[in-house]
């Protein structure tokens, strides 16, 4: 009889021993110190926070204290408003969960972050109660591509791949939806479930497959609901999005160059994480818009332009803008109604271009003769460089620089093209500030062929 009960008492042991070896090591629990975060102000404005979690090992979830959240070690937060707001992050471990909260104090109110034209023709602008909605420009030739090179000169358009019209359909980015809203400054990208990913990434997402003869895959992700999205303006400019939240084909980054924005094309190029001889472009327009063709913002006009009738509708690039107003100087050589007002971008070779309804006949008329007036104070001379290309291969161009004078009026300038062959250039690009990483703001006005 004690010979049974020991065995059996062995054998409980045995079983109890066993079942305590299988229990997950949880591991100590986090405290609010773990949870313990910094916080900078952006490049852009000390009213915009980047916040960066101590510990980068941890779920991390974070309450901006100004409506917004987001999800990762690091998030933006936006504040128009002069205040006190209180920021929590919340940390989630094997060893379950802490929670820390820091007063973060605005110490004036910098509502030009709310009429920022940029962050305006991204979002809607403050009085967009649902925001505005992006989608790829699928139905367009150059709606994503690639460029390689290995100097680090990527160039404004994809020079090794862009994809014909439809090209990527069934890879799971056609029907993602990117919504931008100024309130709180929050991002929605909606998935449909799945998305399209760089081969390198796909351990990243679970239940990623292969797309069928490429090596790029399809993966699944669901909606990224409460991101944050911020604009940071300098050589480059920037547009960041946070959380898992991405745009277009996922090369593992969350920071895309605003080559264009208008009010009807977002173009974006990006880094590929895994390769830096590589960048990725994306073409973007506002969900139900339909693009004339050629995918530009110009509606095809003619010479001369005034900025009387109709907008001819001028695109920007690489951080710049473009929009018609009243003549801010109404006096001396131009005392026109409205003109054409961009504010340069803070890279080299930011400006603004008008696409033709037709090619150039340079055989007789060879100079593109304009009006500028640099309205920044104190004025400023510079260059600027104008350029003619042709739509459809923009690689073929030919461009002349024109010496600016730093005065506080308007001046008439001629860019001569004598030499340059007629019936090829049909897109007119103006440099304002050429060379230069200043922000002013120029006025154009009366383009006429002489």
């Amino acid at each position: 009889m004690t010979k049974n009960i020991l065995i059996l008492l062995a054998i409980s042991l045995l079983g109890f021993s066993s079942c305590k070896d299988d229990e997950p090591e949880l591991g100590p629990a986090p405290t609010a110190a773990d949870a313990a975060f910094t916080y900078t102000e952006s490049s852009t404005s000390p009213n915009i926070l980047q916040f960066k979690a101590a510990r980068t090992d941890v779920v991390a979830v974070w309450d901006f204290g100004n409506g917004t959240s987001a999800e990762g070690p690091s998030g933006i937060g936006t504040y128009p408003n002069k205040g006190t707001y209180a920021v929590t992050l919340t940390i989630f471990t094997k060893g379950g969960s802490a929670t820390r909260t820091d007063s973060v104090v605005i110490a004036a109110d910098d509502f030009a972050l709310l009429n920022d034209p940029l962050f305006r023709l991204l979002s809607g602008g403050i009085d967009s109660v649902n925001g505005k909605t992006w989608v790829l420009d699928s139905a367009n030739a150059g709606h994503f591509g690639v460029t390689y090179s290995s100097t680090g000169d990527f160039g404004y358009l994809p020079n090794d791949y862009s994809a014909a019209a439809n090209n990527h359909g069934g890879f799971g980015m056609y029907d993602d939806r990117y919504n931008f809203s100024l309130q709180g400054y929050q991002f929605n990208m909606i998935t449909n479930g799945n998305v399209f990913i760089d081969n390198l990434q796909a351990g990243n997402f679970p239940g990623s497959t292969q797309i069928s003869g490429s090596e790029d895959y399809i993966a699944p992700l669901a909606n990224q609901i409460g991101e944050n999205w911020s604009i940071s303006k300098g050589v480059d400019t920037t547009l960041t999005v946070s959380g898992r939240s991405f745009m277009g084909f996922y090369t593992g980054v969350k920071v895309y160059k605003i080559l264009n924005l208008t009010e009807n094309e977002l173009y974006l190029r990006y880094a590929d994480a895994s390769n830096a001889n590589l960048q990725w472009y994306i073409r973007l327009i506002p969900e139900g818009y339909v693009p004339g063709s050629g995918g530009g913002g110009s509606t095809g006009v003619e010479l001369p332009i005034d900025f009387e009738g109709t907008d001819p509708g001028f695109s920007s690039f690489n951080g710049s803008t473009a929009s018609v107003v009243s003549n801010p100087n109404p006096t001396g050589d131009n005392t026109s109604a409205n003109v054409l007002q961009t504010i340069k971008g803070g890279s080299n070779d930011a400006g603004i271009y008008v696409d033709l309804g037709s090619e150039l006949d340079l055989s007789t008329n060879t100079k593109i003769a304009f009006k500028l007036f640099n309205s920044t104070n104190p004025f400023v001379g510079g260059t600027c460089r104008v350029k003619l290309e042709d739509q459809s291969n923009p690689q073929n161009s030919v461009e002349v620089d024109v010496t600016l004078v730093a005065t506080p009026a308007w001046i008439q300038y001629e860019a001569d093209f004598a030499g340059s062959a007629s019936g090829q250039y049909d897109r007119i690009v103006f440099f304002p500030g050429w060379a230069t990483t200043g922000t002013d703001t120029y006025n154009l006005d009366d383009i006429e062929q002489k």
